[in-house]
């Protein structure tokens, strides 16, 4: 498995992704590997403040009210991984508390059947 560094800080934004996502409405994030739901955003939060956060660390950043615990867990050492072990982030807490940076590769899949 690649625990560690699965992408560069910033990768997300040479990509599609800020082109093609919902300025509007919140998003929903599936996991690459099975699809289930994982994350949520925005939730609680403006789309420009979710931006400014993920572009001030280096990838898509999610709080607490915009995980999906049931199928999202963080370890004890703050990897952040699927029920069924996808490498997803990690939780690096800032002020404002919880902080997930999720490497966008990780949740870039379409919902699988009944998601």
């Amino acid at each position: 498995f690649n625990r560690h560094y699965a992408e560069y800080a910033g990768y997300w934004t040479t990509t599609k992704y800020l082109e093609e996502i919902d300025r509007e409405n919140p998003t929903k994030y599936y996991d690459s590997v099975t699809g289930n739901h994982l994350f949520t955003a925005p939730v609680g939060r403006t789309f420009d403040e979710y931006l400014v956060e993920s572009g001030g660390h280096g990838w898509p950043s999610f709080r607490d009210e915009e995980v999906n615990w049931d199928y999202v867990r963080v370890l004890p050492d703050g990897e952040c991984v699927s029920i069924t072990g996808t490498h997803l982030g990690h939780n690096l807490p800032d002020k404002k508390g919880n902080r997930y940076c999720i490497n966008l590769v990780c949740v870039a899949r379409q919902p699988a059947e009944g998601q």
